[in-house]
């Protein structure tokens, strides 16, 4: 499924009258058109008109993308009504993908057709024309100056890539990182070159979750492909310090981070991992050494923490046991060690922040809420740092369930975790500690 130019064709006819949204779709052609009789309909779990509140510009950098096999949803005056042709022609339904610094806050409403693809790992979010221009269901949730689109410059990372292979040939992370840099445009990878911010290390070749989203190794049988490639060796004591320790004391508060998208779980390598901090410590005090995780293994964690580990994110997409592990699918840990580990960082005096996988329908139900401020009365976590989930919703929703009763809405969600635990930041970058 490629990206669908940002272009529009309006329709003649009758406008809807009740709503400054109106419904999209697109053509076999890839053009995108608003429909001249049908207001937006949004999926917050269950499909329902849209919310003008939850809607925004459509934010710079967002991509619209096709839903073959998906008939676009949409309401009349009386009624919802489903649209799968337009002019004699097969239509499908459109979404947005985000950029970084957005939170999605509903899902695009369509009916799926007989035979319709399972969707590539996106974060489908909704769509629709208001006035003068594209609308999607979103908030702006964080903004960064290291993580602006002008800090990575292709010219500059194609320079910083040459140099830094020249300063550590044959790194085979560096190897790893400059595919990363160059296919997928990942800005912790380019931070790797660049010098600035937060640097990737990738390390751990395994993983001990089958995440149904997971970018880096779908199961066979997901009829969708991986969005990276994983690394496949796993690199020297050498390689990773000599990339860290360079970056730390170079770039003023820098960061290394363990556990990024194009590798397993870090705690699967702690040994190699807590032998690299203790060298990097012993080498300079600078900036934060940090680990994204899935906190599977409490001991593990502990060791990299008394190594001089000193900022954690964990990853989780709910507060409820069954809805965790039927995204996560985990071999040989359950949510109780991931509860486990929190506390333990927390003892440790770690920073810790939650990757909290959010999605409209999960996310905000009510039980999820009640759940998740268990969660954050329990352990004193720095920042939950949203992440829109890039998985199919008809997948998801088929692996936790929709939800049984009316969700809050994500935008009211963010108004209630920003209220009721102001001392948590909520943001999309990692800073600092936490």
């Amino acid at each position: 499924m490629s990206a669908l130019a940002a272009t529009r064709a309006r329709p003649s006819g009758r406008r809807p009258a009740r709503t400054h949204l109106r419904t999209v779709f697109a053509r076999p052609d890839g053009t995108v058109l608003d429909h001249p009789e049908l207001e937006a309909a949004a999926d917050m779990g269950v499909s329902a008109r849209a919310n003008v509140a939850d809607f925004i510009p459509l934010p710079k950098g967002s991509l619209l993308l096709a839903l073959p096999g998906r008939s676009v949803v949409g309401y009349d005056t009386a009624s919802q009504r489903e649209v799968s042709c337009y002019d004699g022609a097969e239509v499908c339904a459109v979404a947005a993908a985000l950029p970084l610094g957005f939170t999605r806050l509903a899902l695009p409403a369509y009916v799926e057709r007989p035979a319709a693809p399972v969707l590539p790992l996106y974060g489908y979010t909704a769509v629709a024309w208001g006035k003068d221009g594209f609308f999607a269901a979103a908030a702006r949730t964080d903004e960064l100056e290291s993580w602006s689109a002008k800090l990575h410059h292709p010219d500059q990372v194609s320079e910083a890539i040459a140099l830094r292979s020249l300063e550590f040939p044959g790194n085979s992370i560096l190897q790893q990182l400059s595919r990363c840099a160059h296919e997928y445009a990942c800005f912790t990878a380019q931070n790797t070159f660049l010098r600035q911010g937060e640097a990737a290390i990738p390390v751990s070749v395994a993983c001990n979750a089958r995440c149904i989203g997971c970018i880096s190794e779908q199961d066979p049988e997901a009829q969708v492909k991986s969005a990276q490639e994983r690394i496949r060796r796993r690199p020297s004591l050498d390689e990773i310090c000599e990339i860290a320790i360079a970056h730390l004391q170079t770039v003023p508060g820098g960061m290394v981070s363990f556990g990024q998208g194009c590798e397993g779980e870090p705690l699967l390598a702690s040994p190699l991992i807590e032998q690299a901090i203790r060298r990097i410590r012993a080498a300079t005090s600078a900036g934060t050494i940090h680990c994204n995780t899935n906190a599977s293994d409490a001991s593990a964690l502990g060791r990299l923490l008394d190594a001089g580990l000193q900022s954690v994110r964990v990853s989780l997409n709910s507060a409820r046991p069954h809805i965790y592990e039927a995204y996560y699918r985990p071999r040989g840990y359950g949510f109780a060690d991931v509860k486990e580990s929190l506390a333990l960082a927390a003892r440790k005096g770690a920073a810790i922040s939650l990757n909290l996988l959010t999605h409209p329908g999960v996310t905000d139900d009510p039980a999820e809420i009640a759940a998740f401020a268990e969660l954050l009365t329990a352990v004193p976590v720095a920042m939950v740092q949203t992440r829109t989930l890039n998985v199919d919703p008809a997948v998801y929703f088929a692996a936790v369930g929709r939800p049984r009763e009316r969700t809050l809405g994500m935008r009211q969600w963010l108004a209630w975790l920003h209220h009721d635990f102001p001392g948590v930041g909520v943001g999309n970058f990692t800073r600092g500690f936490g």
